[in-house]
Order: C-alpha cells, then structure tokens, then sequence
C-alpha cells in the first residue's frame, strides 16, 4: 500500500486556519466601529434617610461631539443616522461640503 503524503490533510488544515484568521479580523474590524460612539458615563451616589432606608441617586452625563471624522462608506445619511441629526441640518451646518465627494478624515460640524 502507497503512503499519503502530508500535503493531502496539510493543505486542507491551512486553508481552514487562514479562512478563521479572516474571519476574526474582519469581525474585530467591524466590531471596532460599534465601539466608537458616543460615550456615556453615570454616577452613582448612595445615602440613608432619617427611617434608615438607603437611596441613591443616578447622574447621568452624555458627551456631546461638535465635530464628525468621515470614516470609509459614510454618507450623509449614515452620519447623521450615527449623530442623532437630520441630514438637513447636517447640510446647513456644513454648506461648504459636497455630499456626493466625501471622504475619509474630512472633518464635518455636527449641528447643535
């Protein structure tokens, strides 16, 4: 009996290990962008009434941006979609822009 060279299970190990190592980079990428929205912070404070029973209190505070980083496949409506605006007043805020020539790292105004 003829033996089997190492490359016929090999190649086929390679190929799967490459398509896992493509598929967690691309995810990672993708779940970068979810990462990368407005940040919100809460703080907490604790206490006791005059009967003994404790509250607390919750602040919550949201950082708001004034300016947009145009990120590769942004458009106007996804911008304002990812900003909590209407693209209407994303034009008037930014009337020097051609929405049809955006690209990355073009800085846009966000309205307020």
């Amino acid at each position: 009996m003829r033996r089997r060279s190492p490359a016929r299970w090999l190649a086929p190990l390679a190929l799967v290990t490459c398509a896992v190592a493509i598929y967690v980079v691309v995810d990672h990428e993708l779940g970068s962008d979810s990462h990368s929205k407005t940040t919100s912070s809460t703080n907490s404070k604790t206490g006791t009434n005059a009967d003994g029973t404790s509250t607390s209190k919750s602040k919550s505070t949201k950082k708001s941006k004034t300016s947009y980083t145009v990120k590769a496949g942004d458009s106007l409506s996804v911008i304002a979609a990812k900003t909590g605006t209407d693209v209407g007043s994303l034009q008037e805020a930014n009337p020097e822009v051609d929405a049809a020539a955006l690209h990355p790292g073009q800085k846009l105004k966000l309205p307020r």
